[in-house]
């Protein structure tokens, strides 16, 4: 039987992250088994997609993200430069029921290959994404792929419920590794130049502050605040990605000082 990470003593930010990937799996497996053909190919969050389109994201990005995990290991070669679109291509090809049982089996071998980590390996271990200057360590590698599960697991849920929030794991991990090691995330999405005015948001009841300056960025950093987010952290996380429109908002958000919520919107538009 699989000893689950949360219950077995690993302690390292990769650990906690892959546990959080596990979670996820499970808790979206036990939906998406029981969806009707028409729920799949009925709207997502993501307002593009069906359901089935999202899904069919998460199970190419998931074959494409173990590629290149099994090449940092040493048990396969790095992917060649037609790889990607070839994937893309072949789930593109699928029939929703396809793409849906696809995603279940190719997530599956990934989070089970992220959990074969041993834990001393977790801090030296670092994985070539493709795009970025350099191989980046296993936790933020782990963080990148939760950073697309977390979203496009909530693009699922909330095409049955409008009401659906991000995992509080999840959201507490996304925070994390958004004011660590994948901090240039928030420098793709983030558009600061739409802002009025320089803005450091203070989210109400927790250490994080939200900077909109030169670029965006979220730190721990005591900076004075010169607005407030009042709601949960993983409001603020959906608003990161461009998640956060008024009928997906929970009732009690508000936001005050020099930046409106509207305004924040246009800040992160997602993608």
């Amino acid at each position: 039987m699989r000893e689950n990470l949360s219950s077995s003593g690993m302690t390292t930010l990769a650990g906690r992250t892959i546990a959080a990937l596990r979670s996820e799996h499970d808790n979206l497996a036990g939906i998406v088994s029981s969806l009707t053909a028409e729920q799949l190919t009925g709207p997502s969050g993501a307002s593009e997609w069906t359901v089935a389109d999202v899904l069919s994201h998460l199970g190419s990005g998931a074959e494409i993200t173990l590629a290149g995990l099994r090449a940092a290991l040493g048990e396969a070669e790095k992917p060649g430069a037609d790889f990607n679109q070839g994937v893309w291509d072949r789930w593109n090809a699928l029939s929703p029921q396809d793409q849906a049982a696809g995603w279940a089996t190719s997530d599956a071998a990934l989070v089970t290959a992220l959990e074969a980590i041993p834990e001393e390996r977790h801090d030296e271990l670092k994985v070539d994404m493709g795009f970025l200057p350099e191989p980046i360590p296993l936790a933020s590698f782990a963080a990148m792929r939760l950073s697309e599960v977390a979203q496009h697991s909530w693009d699922v849920r909330v095409g049955a419920d409008p009401e659906a929030a991000l995992e509080e794991l999840s959201a507490q991990l996304l925070a994390e590794h958004l004011s660590g090691g994948i901090a240039f995330m928030l420098g793709f999405i983030g558009k600061p130049g739409v802002a009025r005015e320089d803005t450091v948001l203070e989210i109400n009841k927790t250490p994080y502050r939200v900077v909109i300056a030169d670029q965006v960025r979220l730190t721990t950093e005591a900076l004075p605040g010169t607005a407030t987010f009042d709601g949960p952290l993983e409001s603020v996380v959906r608003l990161a990605y461009g998640r956060l429109a008024p009928r997906y908002t929970p009732a009690g958000v508000e936001v005050t000082g020099t930046i409106t919520l509207d305004e924040l919107r246009t800040v992160f538009p997602g993608f």
